[in-house]
């Protein structure tokens, strides 16, 4: 007669309890990841003419007239990093003064606080910087 060491009740209880655990692991990534994307963004603008800047405060989702611009948030995520915090945003900005019809936005992409010449927004009296993400 063979006899087994092994309980097979057991090795489900353990195999249940790792599954569990696993499932908790990445529900707690997901929750995590969360918690770094931001419902409101704070943008600096500079009037190359005048010299002188305004911070904006921008809702994700909303549109911001500031003077002849259209600018609208998409998304705003910071970095998981709390030494070099990074800030990253999704941004449209559209020129109300700009009567060419087959240009919609006159930027349309991400950008990044650090180094914001990564992808440029290239105006002629303006600029702007990603400030915070909140």
């Amino acid at each position: 007669m063979i006899t087994k060491n092994i309980n097979p009740g057991r090795n489900k209880l353990i195999i249940l309890f790792l599954i569990l655990l696993f499932q908790f692991q990445i529900s707690k990534i997901h929750a995590d990841e969360e918690n770094y994307f931001g419902k409101y963004v704070d943008i600096k603008i500079l009037d190359k003419l005048s010299s002188k800047n305004k911070l904006i405060k921008i809702k994700v989702g909303d549109e911001y007239i500031f003077k002849n611009l259209v600018l609208k948030v998409l998304k705003c995520k910071n970095s998981k990093f709390d030494d070099n915090p990074e800030i990253t945003a999704y941004l449209q900005v559209t020129d109300l003064n700009n009567k060419n019809n087959n240009e919609v936005f006159i930027f349309n992409g991400w950008t990044f606080s650090s180094s914001p010449s990564i992808q440029a927004f290239d105006h002629p009296v303006y600029d702007l910087w990603i400030f915070k993400c909140y």
